[in-house]
């Protein structure tokens, strides 16, 4: 065999060696490119969650709603019914369900219970006349079984005003540390905004590994 015939299979058989090679490295890579979109798609994808907000009448549901909606305080008029609205936070797009609170509808909140993966009770914390009320209400909720995976959040709302209780006396009237469920209770004022971010993050934090 000539010298220069040995050089060229020598070459013939690197270069097949370099294909493969490349070939490998190519698989390697679309497979690394599959894993970080996989990922990219779980850390950034939006993800959806049904939460319920209920109360007594007059705590203020609806201006945290609108508030967490449009970013302003809207008049609103006591809901008869429900008001449903879709609350974007960061890849969060919570449906947030206002139900009234009147004490002829709250026999209704059960018809949306289903599927419900967090519930946001909101109670007037200047209310020191119907702060049991709103604690027979809350336990009689939970006690149903469609809830009993829900997360709840506490809105201890209506901060700004002078004879508010803080969210330790809510809890402690609210009977919170009794429930055998994950519960947060945040304090809350519905016309500035104080505080309902922070509760979202709070559900997003401890709903979003459920979804």
């Amino acid at each position: 065999m000539s010298y220069s015939s040995s050089i060229c299979k020598k070459f013939e058989f690197y270069s097949t060696i370099i294909k493969e090679l490349n070939d490998l490295l190519q698989v390697h890579r679309i497979k690394m490119g599959l894993s970080f979109t996989k990922l990219f798609s779980s850390l950034f994808a939006k993800r959806e969650m049904r939460i319920l907000m209920v109360g007594l009448d007059a705590a203020g549901k609806t201006t945290i709603l609108y508030k967490l909606k449009l970013g302003e305080v809207v008049t609103t008029i006591p809901t008869i019914g429900f008001n449903v609205e879709t609350v974007e936070y960061k890849n969060i797009s919570f449906t947030v369900w206002d139900v009234g609170g009147q004490d002829k509808i709250r026999p209704l909140w059960r018809f949306y219970f289903q599927n419900t993966q967090g519930i946001i009770f909101v109670v007037d914390s200047n209310d020191r006349e119907r702060v049991m009320e709103a604690k027979d209400e809350l336990h009689r909720m939970l006690n149903e079984d469609e809830l009993r995976n829900a997360a709840l959040l506490v809105l201890a709302n209506k901060q700004d005003l002078p004879n508010a209780m803080n969210a330790a006396e809510m809890t402690d009237k609210l009977g919170l540390h009794s429930l055998r469920r994950l519960w947060y209770i945040q304090s809350t004022c519905a016309t500035s905004g104080e505080g309902l971010y922070e509760g979202l993050e709070w559900l997003s934090n401890n709903i979003a590994n459920k979804v």
